[in-house]
């Protein structure tokens, strides 16, 4: 059986579009990464969010202003969730 050609590989070169996102003008720019401080603002709305439900969950009537709000009490503590997960996905 005859022996197949070995292929030389080129190396990779990514196309110009690659790493770089189109403005709405058209024009091509780099996207900077998150500052440092980021990912602790992003974990700490995601930890007040879970912490407020169990919160609620565990003491709402022990908490007078939690005790008046009701069911509102998921809609701040998913406010903070939804926040966070907003940081999340922006995150580079």
């Amino acid at each position: 059986m005859p022996k197949s050609k070995v292929r030389k590989k080129s190396s990779y070169q990514p196309s110009p579009a690659t790493g770089a996102r189109a403005s709405a003008g058209g024009d091509a720019k780099m996207v900077k990464p998150s500052p440092p401080w980021y990912p602790a603002v992003m974990a700490a709305f995601l930890l007040i969010g879970l912490a407020y439900i169990v919160v609620y969950y565990m003491a709402a009537e022990s908490i007078p202003f939690m005790n008046s709000l009701g069911s509102w009490n998921f809609a701040v503590g998913f406010g903070f969730l939804i926040v966070g997960l907003g940081l999340a996905v922006r995150w580079r």
